[in-house]
């Protein structure tokens, strides 16, 4: 029978095990390295981390890429030797907000502070509160840290930002139409040519009115001239699709625009965002609403629909697109089809050669 004494020498051994495994063992363990994209940060990102532990954003967002999320971003999969500067550590649990383990260079400055004055500048259905109370030091401090999450990757994506910036900048002073211009020959030629396969139906604008209201409408504003809400913290401003009246365009040109955003100015890539469906949707209720003119969608094309396509009239660029499609030439319909016969037909017969 166990005495009191070895009771308390066992509990004694547990709690000893236990304080090793949980105090000491990561100790011990914890890499002394930095990954390969590993850098220091700068007094500056020191700072703006101290206001981001301060206003506890940690209980909003995660800094952690796991293994499992990796078929749902092309980023890497977060490594140990990725925080070995980072005390306390600022993984976090919860994701009501998105991961920012490599927000860094993902927008542009402007964009992050529109952002900051007022979450829904830049994501309308946004739950985040604002930091508009931040002074401007503390303003640039944030968003140097933010800028620096995804270390020597983040640098390389904001050395693009802000050489595109410089350029887009230079584009925007010559003018709105030299604008046009500079940016769509920036879409590669494909898409310039690509009519939008898909009709404006009423289904098709509602869906694309949804998502311009989601994604959009602070920024380019509620008639597309671009003097969304967020339009005074941005530099180039938003775009005006109203330009587009005079200028050439296409479904595709757009769907480009959306997927891939502009770098360099606040426009986002709205490839992990959006599915396909949706870009083609949005490029669809903005051709119609605020461009109203040489609408390509619904051209004449020699593709298969998709399955869950209405029946349309293809080539038609006017209500109504719809209606019923004349058989193909040289089809024959057969009345009493049976698609999968139960029975199988019976093998002919061997002729006898005897």
């Amino acid at each position: 029978m166990a005495t009191p004494r070895t009771v308390a020498l066992g509990i004694a051994i547990i709690a000893t095990c236990t304080s090793s495994v949980v105090l000491f063992l990561p100790a011990i363990t914890a890499p002394i390295h930095g990954s390969a994209t590993y850098r220091p940060r700068t007094p500056l990102e020191n700072a703006g981390r101290s206001l981001y532990v301060a206003n506890g954003c940690i209980g909003c967002h995660s800094q952690y890429i796991r293994p499992s999320d990796w078929t749902y971003t092309h980023m890497r999969v977060s490594q140990a030797g990725d925080y070995i500067e980072d005390s306390p550590h600022l993984l976090g649990s919860e994701r009501t907000g998105p991961d920012l383990a490599q927000e860094g260079g993902m927008h542009s400055d402007d964009w992050h502070v529109a952002h900051f004055t007022d979450p829904r500048y830049t994501r309308p259905v946004s739950i985040m509160p604002d930091f508009a109370f931040l002074n401007d030091q503390q303003m640039t401090e944030l968003i140097a840290f933010i800028q620096s999450l995804g270390d020597k990757l983040a640098d390389q994506r904001m050395a693009r930002q802000r050489y595109w910036k410089q350029k887009l900048i230079a584009a925007y002073a010559k003018g709105e139409d030299d604008n046009v211009q500079y940016l769509n020959a920036h879409v590669p030629p494909q898409w310039r040519d690509m009519p939008n396969p898909y009709p404006p139906t009423p289904e098709e604008l509602a869906r694309g009115e949804f998502v311009y209201q989601q994604e959009c409408i602070y920024c380019h504003g509620e008639v597309g001239d671009g003097n969304g809400p967020a339009a005074r913290y941005l530099h180039p401003k938003p775009f005006n699709f109203t330009l587009l009246k005079r200028q050439p365009w296409s479904g595709g040109l757009l769907y480009y625009q959306i997927m891939n955003g502009i770098t360099g100015s606040a426009m986002p890539f709205f490839k992990d965002d959006l599915e396909s469906a949706k870009i083609w949707a949005v490029s669809n209720y903005i051709a119609v609403e605020f461009i109203g003119e040489h609408i390509d969608s619904n051209a004449a094309d020699s593709g298969i629909d998709a399955a869950l396509e209405p029946a349309r009239k293809p080539g038609l660029t006017m209500p109504p697109y719809e209606g019923p499609i004349p058989l193909p030439t040289g089809v024959t319909i057969q009345k009493l089809y049976q698609c999968c016969p139960r029975t199988q037909p019976k093998e002919p017969k061997t002729p006898c050669c005897g």
